[in-house]
């Protein structure tokens, strides 16, 4: 097992790309999400790779373009097929023995994965926590705000918490913002237009899907709610399509029980293969 760094080309700029090389024949991509880097939250992906390449399975990582030591200009997840292609070509090419890509995702990478993976050739997907709300995950605007159904649940989970009746009594939550928050979780659930457009790309998808959720991250409960909705009745009933969840708020499943959860899951996926 090697570690290796490399620059490759995307459409004139260098993607700065890190592969730990195994002798399998099933590769990981792991397409970082948001403006993370390749290394992953707390190093995350790093040590994923590590131990995923332990057990005979190359993975490759790389920054976006404008992101971490790539060079150009970050476009955001919904312009980087280009990058996602450039390094799956980069990977058959550097490790010639691979015959099945998993690609896994987290965040707004899982939505890329979805949205242009088809068209890189992907062989199999590892979509965590799909971002399905209108605006990129890291502007911060109104429009980043989860839809009403995943706002019922995060005050259910507060309601259920008796500290919640302490802290209101002495003022540590704000009275106004917590009505003006039960407000919009009363409103009705609309569909935005990218969940539809990742319900289109999962019907398109004829490759086995795991869709991983942090059931308690706001993120997970965005994309819940949409695939809750009769929006995603078609792509429900998609056999390669495999959702599973965990009890946990993690986004980036950085706890160490949830750390677990998702090498296990997957590892599940690439043996699978």
């Amino acid at each position: 097992m090697t570690r290796t760094h490399h620059f490759i080309d995307c459409e004139g700029e260098q993607l700065a790309v890190t592969l730990d090389g195994a002798n399998g024949s099933t590769g990981l991509l792991i397409v970082s999400g948001g403006n993370e880097i390749r290394s992953g939250a707390h190093s995350g992906m790093a040590q994923l790779a590590d131990d995923l390449a332990k057990n005979g399975f190359p993975v490759l990582r790389y920054d976006r373009r404008g992101i971490g030591e790539s060079t150009g200009t970050n476009l955001g997840f919904s312009q980087s097929l280009s990058d996602i292609s450039a390094a799956t070509a980069f990977f058959r090419d550097q490790v010639p023995q691979i015959s099945t890509i998993c690609a896994f995702g987290n965040c707004d990478a899982a939505t890329a994965l979805a949205l242009f993976g088809p068209k890189t050739g992907i062989d199999r997907y590892i979509l965590a926590n799909p971002w399905v709300i209108e605006a990129a995950p890291d502007i911060e605007s109104e429009s980043t705000s989860p839809p009403p159904s995943a706002i019922r649940a995060r005050y259910w989970d507060r309601i259920k918490n008796p500290r919640t009746i302490l802290d209101l009594l002495s003022g540590q939550i704000d009275l106004k913002k917590l009505l003006t928050g039960m407000k919009r979780a009363a409103q009705k659930q609309k569909n935005s237009s990218l969940s539809l457009q990742l319900r289109d790309a999962l019907l398109s998808i004829d490759q086995p899907t795991a869709i991983l959720l942090a059931e308690r991250d706001t993120t997970a409960r965005a994309f819940l709610a949409a695939w809750d909705s009769k929006d995603f009745d078609m792509a429900k009933k998609n056999a390669v399509i495999d959702i599973a969840a965990l009890d946990s708020a993690s986004h980036s499943f950085a706890d160490e029980t949830a750390r677990e959860w998702l090498y296990a899951q997957v590892l599940k996926m690439l043996k699978s293969t």
